[in-house]
């Protein structure tokens, strides 16, 4: 569902408007400050930006048009237009044919782009280092190839310098552009004119200044070296961001695209956009309810795990609520229309994530302070040394030979290094870990949350309905044939419930040919359960009425099922009550270890669910979990995670449904089930693909570990500048020892970031060290 521009609340409408564009062209954070600056300049104009999705989200007086925005943030240097909407699905309910992914292709270019690049450079870097390398002629050999890296590699780092400076402005990629042309013009003039195109030069490594010998010496590995580093970093930096936008995809999907309208002249299939209040639609078995509505005709379970995170399937029959989105586990129902568009609750879910992710962090604010100041403030060292030298009578070939090492030296590749490589090597060390982090500010988050929100459904328990208990009668068949008779005859059935009990009867009946007689006279009563002949005998599966007429020990079990939250199943033979079935959804074997492991990493745990109070009270004492939220709805969630976040907490949210999507996007960090939705992972910071939640500790020590080696790192990158800008200032390092400088910062960075591969969480549990399995459930019988 593409945002469109809308009126504020009907009591601001007169006076204000808000507004979404899609902004292109922003690669950093000092591109987004510079649109949000450029916008604010508006009078009454509020603009809040988002790197990750490229919108702008901007709060404007109705009198400032929407013409005025866009040509703000044109005159800023970057495009901006109206989201487009989604294409109309075609007549018979195809999605629509659309043109070539233009994202797509863009990320085609950019990493043909980073492979041409690291191909030419590899050799110019490894040729310039290692002197004993360096056969006849080797230097013409890497000009060659440094050429169309300088020129064509680095060309967006050019084009995007020249577009700021025509706007007044200087990003890192001005920097980055000019160390590239320094040394690259520098080193031709080298070749050309200053001797070092003599064959059988030689170039020696090293790290110490060395008297002039006449001969110009050549920098192309910093000319190479530069772009490479940095078109690198940005690549992860481009997947990471795309990633963000996979909750918003999922949503979209899980909507449905046409449906069955019954008319007078009969049933047609139309787009749902075409959808009206007060139409109705039929729901097949299988089918997804295409909009909230109204159940006129029919009876059926709906299964709302993926709305609510209910896991208990809901009966629905003439007069019952029907959610858009949930899926029709039974019969044929027919639906009136009661919302339609951004009215639908899924709708709904849908703005509360993409109004989460319009969020600024810290960091990003912190990185917009420190591109503000660093760029400049650097080439202004540069010209200032450059003048410096020149009016005090130096010679001016070491004037630009200073002026060019204070570019080189101070050119952020150990800067632009020091996260994307710890995060390179924690994520690869996260994922065998059963981790997946989704970018640097996510470890940041995880390493600070005091508050842990823990959904119940598919999270602290399996996810899947199931037979967690099954008490016989006192005296009467043995459990495992009332379990086999039951499952004959609800064989015919579809109903969730159902399910569950014969896929309990496969597995303690692996051989499927004693399942095999089939139900006769098989009846089924929506709401009450199913009734069947199996062996001669008459069955029943039904929910328990009064318990008074129940033999012992039955009474108590329907009470504990109820007690536990469950659902109790009565099973009858020939007129005599036999067993009960508890099915339910059964807590995770690790549960418990991992909630009290999080207690012991300071974090405190809450759980919030959307399933009944008598459930969540139950697991909640399984897990000596104290605050517990009940009956809580995608909204109430997200309420919690504010009103959490405004008593000083960090509030990090675990779930796995799109229920919880928006209290996960919303959240300082969101850790999604990797069995959960995709709606659910493409909200979260953090995913776990190991079925053990005692990787969600892992995660906060691997959090904090990763935070201190790019600590490390981006003291290291500081301090490198500080020492060695004044260096290059003083003429005490030429260009040549700058570049070896600042490639040995590099691989500093690298090699402190390489050291997480090897990190292991203390105590690492044997689920964390075993190859990933199918997950267990606890289940338990008496008799």
């Amino acid at each position: 569902m593409t945002p469109q521009p809308r009126p504020a609340p009907a009591s601001q409408q007169a006076d204000e408007c808000t507004t979404t564009l899609t902004v292109g062209g922003m690669t950093c954070a000092a591109c987004v400050g510079r649109v949000e600056k450029k916008l604010g300049r508006l009078d009454g104009v509020a603009a809040s930006v988002n790197l990750a999705t490229g919108r702008a989200t901007v709060s404007h007086p109705a009198a400032v048009a929407v013409t005025d925005l866009i040509a703000t943030v044109e005159a800023a240097g970057f495009t901006a237009e109206l989201p487009e909407p989604d294409p109309e699905p075609e007549a018979d309910g195809r999605p629509a044919s659309s043109g070539p992914d233009d994202g797509d292709d863009a990320a085609r270019a950019e990493r043909h782009r980073l492979l041409v690049t690291a191909l030419l450079s590899l050799p110019v870097l490894v040729l310039s280092m290692v002197p004993g390398w360096q056969f006849r002629n080797w230097q013409w050999l890497c000009f060659v190839l440094a050429a169309p890296v300088a020129l064509w590699g680095a060309a967006p780092f050019h084009a995007r310098a020249l577009r700021g400076l025509r706007h007044g402005a200087a990003t890192m990629d001005t920097l980055v552009s000019l160390g590239v042309a320094a040394s690259f013009s520098w080193s031709a003039y080298a070749l050309f004119l200053g001797g070092a195109g003599t064959p059988g030069m030689t170039m020696p490594f090293s790290l110490l200044p060395t008297a002039g010998d006449g001969v110009a010496h050549l920098y192309l590995e910093a000319a190479v070296g530069v772009p490479l580093f940095v078109l690198a970093g940005r690549r992860m930096e481009a997947r990471a961001r795309h990633g963000t936008g996979a909750a918003l995809r999922a949503l979209a999907e899980l909507a449905a695209k046409d449906v069955a309208v019954r008319t007078a002249d009969g049933e047609r299939r139309i787009p749902v956009s075409r959808l009206r209040v007060g139409d109705r639609f039929l729901v097949r078995p299988g089918e997804r309810v295409a909009t909230d509505g109204t159940v006129v005709e029919g009876s059926s379970a709906l299964d709302l795990s993926l709305i609510t995170g209910e896991s208990r399937p809901v009966e629905v029959g003439p007069g019952a609520a029907a959610v858009g989105g949930s899926v029709n586990s039974g019969g044929l129902l027919e639906v009136r229309a009661g919302a339609v568009g951004a009215d639908t609750q899924l709708a709904r879910i849908t703005r509360l994530v993409e109004d989460a992710q319009t969020g600024k962090t810290k960091v990003q604010r912190l990185a917009d302070a420190v591109a503000a100041v660093f760029v400049p403030a650097v080439l202004t060292v540069s010209v200032t040394v450059l003048g410096f030298w020149l009016g005090a009578g130096a010679d001016p070939q070491a004037a630009v030979t200073a002026a060019v090492a204070v570019l080189v030296v101070a050119c952020p590749c150990a800067l632009g290094l020091a996260t994307p490589t710890a995060l390179l090597a924690a994520t690869g060390r996260g994922a065998q870990l059963g981790i997946l982090v989704r970018g640097p500010e996510a470890l940041e988050r995880l390493r600070h949350v005091d508050t842990i929100v823990l959904d119940k459904t598919g999270t602290l328990t399996t996810g899947q309905m199931g037979v967690t208990a099954l008490t016989a009668r006192s005296g009467g068949p043995d459990a495992t044939a009332v379990l086999r008779l039951a499952a004959v005859v609800e064989q015919g059935s579809e109903h969730p419930l159902a399910r569950a009990i014969t896929s309990h009867a496969r597995e303690r009946h692996p051989d499927p040919q004693q399942l095999l007689p089939l139900v006769k006279d098989f009846t089924a009563t929506p709401g009450h359960g199913v009734e069947g002949t199996a062996d001669g005998h008459r069955v029943a599966v039904t929910r328990p009425g009064d318990l008074d007429g129940l033999p012992a020990p039955l009474p108590e079990a329907v009470r504990s099922a109820e007690a536990d939250g469950h659902t109790a199943v009565l099973v009858t033979v020939d007129g005599t009550p036999e067993a009960v079935f508890a099915v339910g959804d059964a807590l995770r074997p690790d549960s418990y270890r991992a909630v009290d492991h999080l207690r012991r990493l300071g974090l405190r745990p809450v759980l919030a669910t959307g399933d009944r109070a008598a459930t969540a009270r139950a697991v909640a004492g399984h897990l000596a979990v104290t605050e517990v939220h009940a009956e809580a709805r995608p909204e109430d969630k997200a309420a919690l995670v504010r009103t959490l976040q405004e008593q000083g907490r960090r509030v990090a949210v675990v779930g796995d449904g799109v229920n919880d999507a928006a209290a996960l996007a919303l959240a300082d960090l969101g850790i999604a089930m990797g069995s959960g939705t995709d709606a659910a992972i493409g909200a979260a910071d953090v995913t776990l693909v190991r079925e053990d939640l005692q990787a969600i500790a892992d995660a906060v020590r691997l959090a904090r570990r990763t935070l201190g080696t790019i600590r490390t790192n981006l003291g290291w990158a500081f301090g490198y500048n500080l020492i060695t800008v004044p260096l290059a200032a003083v003429g005490l390092l030429n260009p040549m020892l700058a570049a070896a400088a600042m490639s040995a910062s590099s691989l500093l960075v690298v090699g402190n970031s390489l050291r997480l591969r090897a990190w292991r969480p203390r105590g690492a549990t044997a689920a964390a060290r075993r190859p990933h399995g199918p997950r267990a459930q606890t289940r338990w019988e008496t008799t």
